[in-house]
């Protein structure tokens, strides 16, 4: 005998994995005919789920979106099983044939996470080390998803001045048009880069890993000596980094957007 449904629990799980299935923030009003749930019941349980960082409300727009909690629930998941698995073998393989270290980081909030690092050998120390968290927009791997996010979602993480930061003298993205315009460059190349903003004199270069529904999930870097690395060498990691990710995606049952 199936035991019985807790009501709110059943329509407040299946509103987030309605939200968790689309690939941008929508109105109240299509999550209640979509979840067969009256209006006023949507708008309760998002007000409730708004307040704990689940759902992001997205005020000018009039949409709701997954919030930071919900992200910090399913990168909690990753870390713990398919992709640290998965991705530290290749990330492995890729150290030893390039030579340089390399790391795997996921999205939380406005910071990357970094969950899997290999350390390559005579190369300096990093600070990428696994729990470690960094300004997703100084760093590649950052970079690197951002460009793959809804611009709705790009608005919530970074649409003021006061989102943005710095680590060292090296001058990253301070308002939101650089940033756009920085992912417009990232998009069209197909790795993100980055030289001295993270850590002075070391650089990265990253590609962005998408999970079964081709959701940008993870980025795959390498950390160089950015004087001692020559363009040809640079492209090298560019296109190790494209060939880790386009792996660990494939593994995920992943496919490029």
């Amino acid at each position: 005998m199936a035991p019985p449904k807790v009501p709110a629990a059943d329509a407040t799980l299946r509103l987030l994995t309605f939200l968790a299935s689309r690939r941008s923030p929508v109105p109240a009003a299509r999550i209640a005919e979509q979840l067969a749930l009256p209006r006023s019941r949507t708008y309760d349980l998002l007000t409730t789920l708004v307040e704990h960082g689940y759902v992001m409300h997205l005020e000018q727009e009039r949409l709701y979106g997954l919030g930071p909690a919900a992200y910090e629930l399913s990168g909690a998941y990753l870390r713990q099983e398919p992709l640290v698995r998965i991705g530290r073998r290749v990330i492995e393989s890729m150290v030893d044939e390039v030579g340089e270290s390399g790391h795997l980081a996921v999205l939380h909030g406005r910071d990357v996470l970094y969950i899997v690092e290999e350390r390559a050998r005579n190369r300096p120390s990093l600070v990428t080390d696994v729990g470690v968290r960094i300004s997703a927009h100084l760093t590649a791997s950052g970079r690197a998803i951002l460009a793959e996010l809804p611009p709705a979602q790009l608005r919530t993480l970074y649409g003021h001045a006061a989102d943005f930061t710095s680590r060292t003298e090296v001058p990253g993205p301070s308002r939101p048009k650089e940033l756009r315009e920085l992912l417009v460059e990232v998009r069209r190349e197909g790795v993100a880069r980055e030289a001295g903003e993270v850590t002075e004199e070391l650089a990265s270069v990253a590609a962005v890993v998408r999970d079964h529904a081709g959701w940008p999930a993870a980025a795959v870097a390498l950390t160089f000596v950015e004087r001692a690395t020559d363009a040809a060498r640079r492209e090298h990691c560019a296109a190790a980094v494209r060939d880790a990710a386009d792996e660990i995606s494939r593994r995920l049952r992943g496919r490029r957007g």
